[in-house]
C-alpha cells in the first residue's frame, strides 16, 4: 500500500489526488493520512545511513561497491547487513566503476631460464621486507604509452616502490626497486616476485638482485594467478582512477599520489582493512616531483569493438571515460 501512496505523491504535480487513487484502487482519506504519518524509527535510520554511504562512496571516487562500502560501516562500528547497504545503493543509484576484460601483455624472453616460483601463490608475510611482488602495467597518456612499475611489500600490502618513464626497459624495474630499498629497509634474501617478462627474466636484473641480496621469483608465462597480487593492485587502479578520471589520469604526480595516498585502501574488499593495521612506517618520506602533463592517446587497440558490460545489478556498465588503457 506505502509503494502506492509514494506513487501518488511523487505524481500529485502531473495528475490529480483523487483520480489517482481511484485509478490505484485506494482511498483518498487513506493517502493524506499517509502522507501526515511521522516517519518510523527504521525509515530515520535508513535516511541517516544512506547519507553515510554516500559519502563512504563519494570518498572512494565512486569505486566501492556494496560490499567495501559494508566493510567501511563495520569498521566504523555502524551496525548495517550487505544487503540493506546494497539495497540502499540500489535506491541511491550509487553505481561503482566495473573491471573491463583482461589483455595478455607478458611477453617472456625465450631465451632465459629465470628462477623458480618461490611464492606458488601465497601472497603473504609473516614481517615486511621479506616478500615483494612486481610487475608493470601500460597508461595510455595523448603524448604516447606511460609505463608504471610497482613493487608491493607482501605484509602490509603497500606499494613501497614504483616508477614511471616513456619506456619499458630493466632499467624501469630497478628504479622501482631502488625506490623500495630507500623506504623500507629489506631482509637479507628478501624475494622479489613477478611475471615472466623479457625485463624480469634479463641478466640486468640477475645481477641487480644478487648485488643487493635479494632472490628473484617468477610465475609461469602468461598465468596472471601466479603474480595475482600485482595484477589485482593494477586492476584496481586502472578500474577506480585511471578509466574513472580520464582528464585527471593525464598528470604523472596524481597518479603518484593516487598509489601512495590509497595502495593501502585499494585492495580492503579481499584484505578487510588489514593493512591499516599492519602496515610499516616507511624510513625515508617520499617526494612527488614535478613531472610534465601528458594527454590520453589517440589510439588504443583495446578501443575497437569494445563491448558494453553489465553490473551484477543487471544495469547497464558505465564507463565514464571514453578510451581505455592496455595493459596489465
Amino acid at each position: 500500500m506505502s509503494s502506492k501512496y509514494e506513487f501518488i505523491d511523487g505524481e500529485k504535480a502531473n495528475y490529480p489526488i483523487i483520480k489517482m487513487c481511484r485509478w490505484a484502487q485506494v482511498s483518498t482519506s487513506g493517502f493524506y493520512e499517509w502522507r501526515h504519518r511521522p516517519a518510523s524509527a527504521t525509515a530515520e535510520r535508513r535516511v541517516v545511513l544512506a547519507v553515510r554511504i554516500r559519502e563512504i562512496f563519494t570518498d572512494s571516487d565512486e569505486a566501492y561497491g556494496y560490499r567495501r562500502v559494508h566493510a567501511q560501516l563495520a569498521r566504523e562500528g555502524i551496525e548495517a547487513g550487505p544487503e540493506l547497504v546494497r539495497a540502499i545503493m540500489i535506491i541511491e543509484d550509487l553505481v561503482a566503476c566495473q573491471p573491463r576484460p583482461y589483455k595478455v601483455t607478458t611477453i617472456g624472453d625465450g631465451t632465459a631460464g629465470g628462477p623458480v616460483d618461490l611464492c606458488c601463490r601465497n601472497f603473504t608475510a609473516d614481517m615486511p621486507g621479506v616478500k615483494l611482488v612486481g610487475d608493470i602495467t601500460y597508461i595510455a597518456t595523448w603524448s604516447g604509452w606511460l609505463y608504471l612499475a610497482t613493487v608491493i611489500d607482501c605484509y602490509s600490502k603497500m606499494v613501497i616502490g614504483w616508477a614511471m618513464d616513456d619506456h619499458m626497459r630493466t632499467s624501469l624495474v630497478t628504479d622501482a626497486l631502488d625506490m623500495a630499498r630507500r623506504n623500507f629497509a629489506l631482509a637479507d634474501g628478501c624475494i622479489f616476485h613477478s611475471d615472466r617478462g623479457s625485463q624480469y627474466t634479463s641478466g640486468e636484473l640477475a645481477v641487480y638482485l644478487e648485488n643487493h641480496k635479494m632472490v628473484g621469483s617468477m610465475g609461469r608465462t602468461g598465468v596472471c594467478w601466479d603474480n595475482a597480487m600485482a595484477e589485482s593492485f593494477f586492476a584496481s587502479l586502472k578500474n577506480e582512477f585511471v578509466y574513472a578520471q580520464c582528464s585527471q589520469h593525464a598528470r604523472k604526480p596524481k597518479i603518484l599520489l593516487r598509489i601512495g595516498s590509497r595502495s593501502d585502501t585499494i585492495g580492503r574488499g579481499s584484505t578487510q582493512g588489514s593493512a591499516t593495521e599492519r602496515r610499516p612506517k616507511p624510513t625515508t618520506a617520499t617526494k612527488l616531483n614535478r613531472l610534465p602533463h601528458r594527454h590520453p592517446a589517440n589510439h588504443c587497440p583495446e578501443n575497437a569493438g569494445h563491448p558494453t558490460g553489465r553490473t551484477d545489478r543487471g544495469r547497464p556498465e558505465r564507463h565514464r571515460a571514453p578510451l581505455s588503457c592496455c595493459g596489465s
